[in-house]
């Protein structure tokens, strides 16, 4: 056994009866004190429960977002006056609206600048589809204002205001153009994962007639358009057709988009769930003036060869422009491009000749509404 260790076996007898003396006296001051308790005034309140955790968040199939219900949508017609597809369509929906109306949704037609439609011009004092600007917005009402902005301001307080939470859910723009640009669809956010699931919904609903995806996301295209009023917008250019005319093949086209759209936006607040999507886009990053004289008048034309070439690969070299005495301009960049708007007839006063694009594949979340 090792020094300093004394086992309970060797404990001597005296240290183990004072132990138990010990033992004793507590013993017996416990026994008193229970003895002095009052059981019966006693109240024994149990601890609560412990709360259960809460349940966790909804969760969709992997990949897949939850998003709120899309249920406000507003489709403006007559932004441009002269551009007339949009302008019959609304005056129409105005008078009749079942063809747009849906169980779960509720659909404002609307138009836009009835001055303009009036007179079947693009616009009175200012092009209202580039007034929606945080400057415009907020500018105070005086007699010298332009009418344009004066509208976009009531246009901001019925469906926004914008970037509010109290804005439209969703916004339509009806336009048409004078280039060869077919069906085309504008967007101003290439990650906005409900409107590219439509964009693919009506593209596959409109197969196979083709529907090009114009997106406008590079600040040296993008504009205060009206549409951005909303949380989600698409613009709608269907062309060729001329300024201030009717024709039944592209309004009958339009009229196709719309009601495809609406019925996606129908199905998503029903509860169906569309699975991620790709679609193919062209995403706009420079605007190519007409060539100019010192004077600023215009010297040169869009060459035959890219005349109604819209969405078509522009390459290195091949002709863009021709002088009037039959000189040809190529397009001097460095890489094939698709240009768009070529030759539009409304842009020639803001020093358009072609947009040119890129392009590219976009990948889109699946969706469907989240619970509430």
């Amino acid at each position: 056994m090792k020094a300093g260790l004394l086992s309970e076996s060797t404990a001597s007898p005296a240290s183990a009866t004072q132990s138990t003396c010990r033992h004793w006296k507590l013993h017996s001051s416990v026994q008193k004190f229970v003895g002095s308790v009052d059981f019966a005034r006693l109240s024994f309140h149990p601890p609560p429960p412990t709360p259960p955790p809460p349940p966790p968040p909804a969760m969709a199939s992997a990949g897949v977002a939850c998003l709120p219900a899309v249920r406000r949508i507003a489709v403006f017609g007559g932004t441009h006056g002269n551009e007339l597809t949009g302008v019959f369509l609304v005056k129409h929906w105005l008078k009749d609206r079942s063809e747009i109306q849906r169980p779960s949704l509720e659909v404002q037609p609307y138009l836009s600048n009835p001055a303009a439609v009036e007179k079947c011009v693009r616009y009175v004092d200012c092009d209202l589809n580039r007034t929606f600007t945080e400057e415009n917005l907020s500018m105070p009402q005086n007699e010298s204002m332009p009418y344009e902005v004066k509208i976009a301001q009531e246009i901001n307080n019925l469906f926004g205001p914008k970037d509010s939470k109290n804005a439209y859910d969703l916004a339509l723009d009806l336009h048409n153009t004078t280039s060869n640009m077919g069906n085309c669809l504008i967007v101003k956010n290439s990650k906005d994962d409900f409107t590219i699931q439509m964009i693919h919904y009506i593209k596959n609903t409109l197969s196979p007639s083709t529907c090009h995806v114009l997106v406008l996301e590079n600040s040296a295209v993008k504009y205060g358009a009206i549409r951005t009023v909303a949380k989600h917008s698409i613009g709608l250019e269907i062309g060729p057709q001329p300024q201030g005319v009717i024709k039944a093949n592209i309004l009958e086209n339009m009229r196709k988009l719309i009601n495809s759209a609406l019925d996606f936006t129908h199905f998503y607040n029903e509860g169906k769930e569309f699975p991620p999507c790709t679609i193919d886009v062209y995403r706009a990053f420079e605007k190519i003036n007409y060539p100019r004289d010192s004077e600023g008048q215009i010297t040169a034309m869009i060459h035959p060869q890219l005349q109604d070439c819209d969405w078509k690969p522009l390459k290195p070299g091949d002709p863009s422009f021709i002088t009037l005495d039959g000189k040809t301009i190529p397009y001097n960049g460095s890489c094939t491009v698709y240009p768009a708007f070529v030759n539009e007839a409304a842009y020639y006063e803001k020093h358009l000749a072609f947009l040119l694009t890129h392009k590219e594949t976009l990948t889109a979340n699946g969706v469907r509404v989240a619970k509430t």
